[in-house]
């Protein structure tokens, strides 16, 4: 299984909006090609990205074994599927994680989640409230494991004290390296907590047309370092996480397996460190100290 995460929020409403077909033909050719991760989150599409794709699976004559299925909670959105939330909030309580999960199983056809991640920490959150609801969905087995989203350090030991956290998907590429920096990353080698990077290719920042002249001036910096060696751009931001010694995974953005596969392949391309700290130099805009 490859370590790249196939992210789904912009398969659906909120992106391409694909039909069952495309949706089947898109899982198929992810797993044909060792991308066996799917991230969700029950907010995506508003509400909807996570019953179309189990709608697609569920046609598909493949082993729920062979797939690992990942979701988010606590996120509270405002819209057509929610009319009765009246501001964008987040819900800790146990009884919200509980029917989030129960929900997303029963959307997405899966069976059981292998992962829930907590989607985003609150200042209102309880560990306690979390731990029971985690040790509760466990014992029912409806999920295997628990990981978290954006949290930080502290935010990971308040958590701690209740449940074993699996993994922290926070954002990362090479316009955003502040988990690199402020010691998020080395906290979770430290206690063996997966790192997942999403917007891993910085929301597209590198690639869309810009008159921001620090990214301008980025692009040309990093574009050097990738004419140099022979990659693509967006390989290039790949190799640049996959190299690092948390074993990261890049959770992609695409709707498209030909750029999902750019990270896939990427896994099996070896840089050095001298080349690593090249495509550093470049995005940072200066040497090391």
């Amino acid at each position: 299984m490859k370590r790249t995460i196939a992210g789904v929020m912009n398969w659906g409403a909120w992106g391409a909006k694909l039909h069952k077909d495309d949706l089947k033909e898109l899982i198929t050719s992810c797993i044909e090609g060792g991308v066996k991760t799917f991230d969700h989150a029950d907010i995506y599409g508003g509400y909807t990205t996570e019953k179309d794709w189990g709608e697609a699976w569920g046609e598909l004559d493949i082993p729920r074994e062979q797939v690992e299925v990942i979701s988010k909670c606590a996120i509270c959105i405002p819209c057509d599927e929610r009319p009765h939330y009246n501001i964008k909030h987040y819900n800790h309580s146990s009884q919200h994680i509980i029917e989030s999960v129960h929900r997303s199983i029963e959307n997405l056809q899966c069976d059981y989640l292998d992962e829930v991640l907590i989607h985003r920490p609150s200042p209102l959150m309880d560990p306690q409230e979390i731990g029971t609801a985690i040790e509760k969905l466990k014992k029912e087995r409806l999920i295997r494991r628990c990981g978290v989203s954006n949290f930080t350090i502290s935010q990971m030991e308040l958590l701690r004290t209740e449940l074993e956290i699996h993994s922290n998907q926070i954002e990362i590429s090479l316009d955003h390296m502040d988990g690199m920096h402020d010691g998020t990353i080395d906290y979770c080698m430290t206690h063996g907590i997966e790192v997942q990077a999403w917007s891993p290719l910085g929301g597209g920042t590198l690639f869309k047309p810009s008159s921001d002249v620090r990214i301008v001036k980025l692009r040309s910096r990093l574009n050097q370092v990738a004419e140099k060696y022979g990659w693509t751009l967006d390989q290039m931001a790949y190799l640049f996480l996959l190299h690092h010694p948390a074993r990261i995974r890049p959770v992609t953005g695409s709707s498209k397996w030909a750029r999902i596969k750019v990270a896939a392949e990427a896994e099996d391309i070896s840089i050095s460190d001298e080349q690593w700290y090249e495509i550093w130099t470049a995005a940072q805009g200066n040497e090391v100290p």
